[in-house]
């Protein structure tokens, strides 16, 4: 196509340019028919700027089109492209114009730092101050990195305080590698976990159940179990408390209430615990009894093997109420085993009947029976205090296997 440029001594100069072209080569063509060097011209099209690194199909220039052109703004004084001690420019328009009449350096720009090219194309004066700041910081941490570096590298292999520093710069190097290649290898690692829940229906009230397999019993909240009406059933005998990361107060019990999952019911336990930040939570009790698995490939929990799924559900479909899962989880789960050893403590249920806690007898008939006595006598004498394998049998109904596997693990 044909353009007509209109140039700074009143000629006209027609050129054929392809509608791609770019602004620069458009001046370069320009400056062999006018002398006047590319970066003395400032060419405009229906009154703005045209910029080197613009096309002319992008600017809109058709055929038959009239480019003005004329002298470049003078250069600014030094004074104006100074920086302030905070990395920002004493006169950020007339720094942001010397950058962009500088085409390659643009270049550059947008091809190792696009994010700092696009502010300076951009209309945003206050956002390239913010990055021009951003940059020195970056300049000066790693300039002082670079100086420690240096100076541990001539210290006295001698002094003490000095070698502590290496090894301190070692370790954190290798912990910023492996940083680095868990970003490119494992990003998904740096990502906010949503936990597992799925919809339930609790004696025919809905609930968002919170599927648990590392907890030891299936919980319910008091509150909950008011709503769902089965809070007249509560036997607090099964007093207790709940230890772990945290403590709640055990209720009592609830012996079995129907449950619905998908289109089925199951009977099913619960643990009341006075936990406000806890509704329900599915444990392990009732995921083994009803054989469920947690697919988490097609994001589904399966019940009786697989006869029945159900999704879990999105972090959106979760009410906001009970998103914080880790710490009631912490609070209520039951059985986890231990906690670092620093805090001296092991979670655990204690919620025996009151009578149970009160003279150590158990206060079933089976409890009381020979057998069971056979029984504490025999993992007394694995090394275990009588009263702690009185607690782990009346847990575990007399379960010799359960009782002794979780004296062990406790």
């Amino acid at each position: 196509m044909k353009i007509t440029v209109m140039t700074t001594d009143d000629r006209f100069i027609t050129l054929d340019v392809d509608p791609d072209e770019s602004v620069e080569n458009v001046k370069a063509l320009l400056e062999v028919e006018t002398s006047v060097s590319l970066s003395q011209q400032q060419l405009h099209f229906n009154g703005k700027e045209m910029r080197n690194l613009d096309r002319l199909s992008s600017l809109g220039v058709k055929d038959g089109d009239m480019v003005m052109m004329t002298p470049q703004a003078s250069q600014a004084s030094s004074s104006d492209l100074r920086l302030n001690s905070d990395g920002s420019a004493m006169n950020p328009g007339a720094f942001q114009q010397q950058i962009r009449s500088d085409s390659q350096l643009m270049a550059q720009l947008l091809q190792n730092d696009p994010a700092f090219a696009q502010a300076v194309l951009g209309d945003d004066l206050d956002h390239l101050q913010n990055l021009l700041r951003e940059r020195h910081r970056q300049r000066l941490e790693l300039r002082r990195k670079q100086e420690e570096e240096l100076a541990l590298m001539y210290a006295d292999p001698f002094d003490v305080e000095a070698q502590k520093k290496i090894e301190a710069a070692i370790r954190q190097k290798g912990i910023d590698e492996n940083w680095e290649a868990a970003l490119e290898h494992n990003p998904e690692a740096f990502a906010r976990v949503v936990m597992l829940y799925v919809d339930m229906e609790v004696n025919g009230v809905p609930v968002k159940a919170f599927i648990d397999s590392g907890a030891q019993a299936t919980i319910i909240s008091k509150s909950c179990a008011e709503r769902c009406g089965l809070l007249r059933l509560l036997d607090d005998r099964y007093r207790g408390v709940a230890v772990g990361v945290g403590q709640s107060e055990i209720l009592g019990r609830i012996h079995v209430a129907p449950i619905k999952i998908g289109h089925s019911f199951y009977p099913c336990s619960f643990t009341v615990l006075d936990a406000p930040n806890m509704e329900f939570l599915f444990g392990l009790d009732m995921l083994r009894k009803h054989q469920c698995i947690i697919d988490l490939k097609e994001n589904v929990l399966r019940m009786g093997g697989g006869e029945v799924s159900v999704p879990f559900l999105s972090e959106k479909d979760i009410p906001s109420l009970i998103h914080d899962e880790e710490r009631f989880s912490k609070q209520a789960s039951l059985g986890r085993g231990s906690v670092p050893e620093t805090s001296g403590a092991r979670e655990r249920i204690a919620d025996m009947p009151a009578q149970t806690q009160a003279s150590g007898t158990p206060p079933n008939d089976r409890a009381q029976g020979a057998d069971f006595e056979a029984k504490i006598l025999k993992l007394v004498e694995l090394g275990f205090e009588r009263e702690a394998v009185i607690r782990a049998l009346t847990l575990f109904n007399g379960n010799e296997e359960q009782a002794a596997g979780y004296l062990f693990g406790g």
